[in-house]
């Protein structure tokens, strides 16, 4: 049981204690986690942060990354314009490359001496445009995404200081030695990306399988936003595990 607690304003102990508590109360059991220690601890991401820098660091040192310091406000009038073969809704945009090209100004483009040195941009992973990244999904079969087309050069650390999903979960991956993967099918197209991050990194890739999602009753996929269907709304209402867990695979 690993708890990815990274994001400081989503992230509260309230919230992982209800979590393992409604994951035992589904009946899953496990042998390490924050709640039971085991050999690769700390088992929460907000405590693993020094992994997570040296592994940027190492980025940095190899060429990988290089600092953007485009707004959000920036990225969405780059965004706005029309762009061929459009834009899964659900997936994080194609970046259009603004800073790809700036050259490296020193300590002083990307650090705030003032404030101890922290990062004032964010770092993204520069994709090799054009490479074919495939891999054989255990469920869904052979997949194929081109990296600069099906998905651009992603953020791997904040300018808040915060690695992102991909950073963090690459390397508790291999420190931990996951072998196989499961998860939503969401978040298909994140393994090209890890496995860009993995051969950087000189990680070896786990085994990927990917479940498709629990739907409601028109089909829409249900997120974490859904707190009506939430697992401690559903526990409130009576059901039993056995219940949840049937419906969800009915789903």
């Amino acid at each position: 049981m690993r708890m990815e607690d990274l994001d400081p304003e989503r992230s509260k102990a309230e919230y992982a204690r209800a979590a393992l508590d409604d994951l035992r109360w589904l009946g899953m059991a496990w042998d390490e986690g924050p709640d039971v220690g085991g050999p690769d601890a700390p088992y929460a991401q907000s405590e693993r942060g020094a992994l997570y820098r040296a592994a940027w660091e190492r980025l940095r040192a190899g060429g990988f990354v290089y600092p953007c310091r485009c707004s959000r406000k920036d990225l969405a009038a780059a965004l706005s314009a029309p762009h061929e073969g459009g834009q899964d809704p659900d997936d994080e945009p194609v970046y259009p490359g603004t800073c790809r090209a700036l050259p490296l100004h020193g300590a002083d483009f990307w650090r705030n001496e003032s404030a101890g040195g922290e990062p004032i941009a964010n770092w993204r992973f520069r994709v090799p445009d054009g490479e074919a990244i495939e891999f054989v999904d255990e469920n869904l079969g052979r997949q194929r995404f081109q990296a600069g087309a099906d998905f651009g050069d992603f953020v791997v650390w904040r300018r808040d200081g915060v690695p992102s999903y991909q950073l963090a979960c690459v390397v508790d991956d291999a420190a931990m030695r996951i072998t196989e993967v499961v998860r939503g099918a969401d978040l298909l197209k994140s393994t090209a990306r890890q496995m860009l991050l993995n051969r950087a990194l000189g990680y070896a890739d786990p085994k990927w399988y990917h479940c498709g999602l629990v739907a409601d009753e028109s089909g829409k996929r249900l997120a974490k936003r859904h707190d009506a269907l939430s697992i401690r709304r559903l526990r409130a209402r009576g059901m039993t595990a056995g219940e949840v867990l049937a419906g969800a695979r009915a789903g």
